[in-house]
């Protein structure tokens, strides 16, 4: 047996029997899921930069189907709807050909892992072994280092992912496309596999945006005034795209994206809450950043989208667009005015890039940042019951204003 061999051999051995880098198998729940769903309590990865192997223990045996996707490399496994209960900050480094991973509820009865690779790899081995003798069922991945000719070569014969389905939404009613009131789209960013950024003392974004979001939807709807739809109201995976689609679809009058930034270590501090609009040029460095970040949502789920054609690239300079962007900037003013009132905002609150969620050409769209959650005063607000009720008031007033400016002045109406 060479000695690269029995190096593999003796990995495979010590990760299948939980050996020094072995997970803990108590934490916390990162995919907060109801249900009687099996349950993956610890992962395992083991090797080299040649050959790597991934673990994961679960309740009871599952079914997978995993497969590759380029640009960046990544692994995908997709399983039915499993509760994760790894400890904090699982995935955040790997080792070997793993540079990192993630998972979370991709969509209503099916959860994902996703996993960045540090180089291009196969998938040698992609299997779930039932439990015997007091041993969990485990899932065991094994990777192997090829050159990118391999890799696209691989992807290209494989099987591509099943098209899915990620909104149980249904289409609007015969009831809801003859309410006269405006519909206003709420959309709480990320979720599911998608955490967004993550506070320092362990706060995601997808859970403190969502909370905020809800809250927020029911402020607007007390006034009885407006229709609220949500693009999320769970812990679930929406991709981009979609969230636009429901936007569009329902024709909505305003579409308003919740989020909440963060500064990596060393890059100094920003508190404050900022309100973007949509522009193919960034209004400075730090917009064009976030935009890019903010972006790659569908990329850290694992989708595909190297085929999807850009419905909007065709119609930026279309007069229906500049028209929805003034509308969209008119609104944004006004957030801006309002949301003064009641929470701190940074030092250049309004602020444009070329978000992807804010691309409906018919539908005036604004993207709130609510502030930093890598700065302790805006996590604190963030977290407060307090804020959160006065912050949602004033985004709830804003959009009244709006109404009112945009019926009054004379603005046209969404059609039916």
């Amino acid at each position: 047996m060479s000695i690269r061999v029995a190096r593999w051999a003796v990995a495979i051995a010590i990760i299948l029997l939980g050996g020094s880098w072995a997970s803990e198998r108590a934490g916390a729940t990162e995919t907060r899921v109801r249900g009687d769903f099996p349950v993956a309590s610890a992962v395992r990865v083991g090797g080299d930069e040649t050959q790597t192997r991934l673990v994961v223990d679960f309740s009871r045996k599952v079914d997978i189907r995993a497969f590759t996707l380029a640009n960046p490399y990544r692994v995908v496994i997709d399983m039915p709807q499993v509760t994760f209960q790894f400890p904090a900050r699982t995935g955040e480094r790997g080792r070997g050909l793993i540079k990192a991973f993630r998972f979370g509820l991709v969509m209503q009865g099916g959860s994902r892992m996703v996993i960045d690779l540090a180089k291009p790899a196969r998938i040698d081995r992609a299997f779930v072994l039932e439990s015997n003798n007091e041993q969990p069922a485990r899932l065991i991945l094994d990777l192997t280092a090829v050159d990118r000719e391999a890799f696209l070569r691989a992807i290209a014969l494989e099987n591509r992912a099943p098209e899915q389905s990620y909104s149980q939404r249904p289409p609007p009613t015969p009831d809801e496309k003859a309410d006269p009131r405006p519909l206003v789209v709420i959309d709480p960013g990320h979720g599911g596999i998608d955490d967004g950024t993550r506070a320092a003392s362990g706060e995601l974004e997808k859970s403190i945006v969502l909370e905020f979001s809800l809250l927020l939807r029911d402020q607007i709807e007390k006034s009885g005034k407006y229709r609220v739809v949500m693009t999320r109201t769970d812990d679930t995976f929406v991709p981009l795209g979609e969230r636009v689609s429901i936007a569009r679809a329902r024709q909505a009058w305003l579409f308003v994206s919740i989020h909440a930034d963060a500064l990596a270590r060393g890059d100094g501090d920003a508190q404050g809450a900022t309100v973007y609009t949509l522009s193919e040029t960034a209004s400075d460095a730090a917009a064009a950043r976030l935009a890019e970040n903010e972006n790659r949502a569908d990329a850290i789920a694992g989708l595909d989208l190297s085929g999807e054609p850009d419905d909007v690239a065709g119609i930026l300079f279309d007069l229906a667009l500049r028209e929805t962007k003034s509308f969209s900037m008119q609104f944004a003013r006004g957030l801006v005015a309002e949301m003064r009132k009641a929470t701190r905002l940074h030092k250049d609150p309004l602020r444009s890039a070329g978000f992807r969620v804010l691309k409906a050409p018919d539908v005036p769209s604004v993207l709130v940042e609510l502030g930093y959650v890598s700065n302790r005063g805006d996590l604190k607000h963030l977290t407060s019951e307090a804020w959160r009720a006065r912050t949602a008031a004033s985004i709830a007033k804003a959009i009244d204003t709006y109404f009112t400016t945009r019926v009054a002045g004379g603005g046209p109406r969404r059609q039916k």
